[in-house]
């Protein structure tokens, strides 16, 4: 009857480890993944051309290493999902201590690459961002720390997980990267609501994300420019916004045809943070709303398979994933169709950006793991665990 209602996969013995995987992973998941790499990469030819030859490199210079990193983006995903829980929460753990480490030496040994934000360490050949790697182990240990404090006589697990979250938060604010702040402020948030907070709690954090950005707009000149520039009236024609919105203007329903659109030609971040607009701009509102269904899918059916598992950290830590996972997608799109203040965030796995495809290749290889089919067990064994 439990196999039946929670569709449960017997392992069988001698299993060798790719056939296990095959069997029990979403393969509706990782197809879409896939799709969603293959549209960056169509995308990325049509959007770094221009800027390849603005910098002296060849033209599909760009192209060519959002490749590279996204075939290490796509091996180290299978890896990872291959992986047991337990394997995959103690790397988490493992990568969320170093993550936190070179976030906190950021202002002594990170660069800002002109952009007026400390984020990145050089390493000459490319770029590392400590805070993309840093969300997916984040959210993993929080998970633990909260599916800890339901056991009997655990410990104080949410509120030693929220102590965390404000520490890494402020360390994000003072780069100052708004946009990644507010992703684990969510993340985390989310984990908290489905681990049982109170509404009133939930009302309180709210209220301090409020209080927070008031006091970012007044004492944070890069903050409140963004701000500033979102609440205008007027659209500045000049600026990266007001590219974008021309871009997705232009481009009605269907685009103004492959190869022909302008705003690669004049918006710098057009293969990174605003790729979603070169999209709408040559193949139209059809392509991106492909895009969109495909992110929601992801989130929706890796949500759907977690509401079947009993085992609390699998559970907050899958949920925490693909709600971090679509909400960067969805926050990115917004900021395009100025919905949403300008960030500085990526599309996952659409935009160029070796350290933002690695690290969504972990975090999407962490929720395909979690969200595999495996027994769960005789519901009177979970019961006499919590002493019910």
């Amino acid at each position: 009857m439990t196999e039946m209602v929670y569709g449960t996969v017997p392992v069988r013995s001698g299993d060798a480890v790719l056939p296990r995987w095959w069997r029990t992973i979403d393969k509706w998941t990782m197809s879409c993944i896939l799709i969603l790499f293959g549209i960056g990469l169509l995308l990325g030819l049509a959007a770094s051309p221009p800027l390849a030859a603005k910098n002296g490199f060849a033209p599909f210079h760009y192209v060519e290493r959002q490749i590279i990193f996204g075939f290490m983006a796509m091996i180290t995903m299978f890896v990872v999902s291959m992986m047991q829980p337990d394997v995959v929460r103690r790397l988490a753990v493992l990568g969320f201590m170093a993550s936190f480490v070179a976030l906190a030496a950021l202002p002594v040994f990170g660069t800002d690459f002109g952009k007026g934000a400390v984020r990145w360490y050089s390493l000459g050949f490319a770029s590392l961002q400590p805070s993309e790697f840093l969300k997916p182990g984040f959210v993993v240990m929080a998970a633990w720390m909260m599916a800890a404090s339901q056991e009997l006589e655990g410990p104080p697990g949410k509120s030693m997980s929220f102590i965390l979250c404000v520490m890494i938060v402020l360390m994000l604010a003072l780069q100052p990267d708004f946009g990644q702040a507010c992703l684990v402020l969510f993340g985390w948030g989310v984990m908290w609501f489905v681990a049982g907070a109170p509404a009133v709690l939930l009302i309180g954090l709210m209220g301090l994300v409020i209080a927070g950005g008031f006091v970012a707009y007044s004492s944070s000149e890069h903050f409140a420019r963004r701000i500033d520039g979102y609440w205008s009236s007027e659209v500045d024609p000049t600026t990266q916004l007001g590219y974008a919105t021309n871009a997705i203007r232009e481009g009605g329903f269907f685009g103004v045809g492959v190869g022909e659109g302008q705003v690669k030609q004049s918006l710098p971040d057009a293969h990174t943070d605003f790729i979603i607009a070169v999209a709408a701009e040559e193949y139209g509102l059809f392509l991106v709303l492909i895009i969109i269904l495909l992110y929601t899918a992801i989130v929706l059916r890796s949500l759907h398979r977690l509401t079947r598992e009993r085992d609390p950290f699998i559970r907050l830590a899958g949920t925490g994933l693909a709600c971090t996972f679509g909400i960067q997608a969805l926050v990115n799109m917004g900021v395009a169709v100025r919905l949403l203040p300008a960030k500085g965030m990526t599309l996952p796995f659409v935009s160029y950006g070796g350290s933002s495809l690695i690290a969504g290749g972990i975090a999407v290889g962490m929720l395909l793991a979690f969200t595999r089919k495996r027994p769960q067990g005789e519901i009177g064994d979970i019961l006499s665990r919590r002493g019910v």
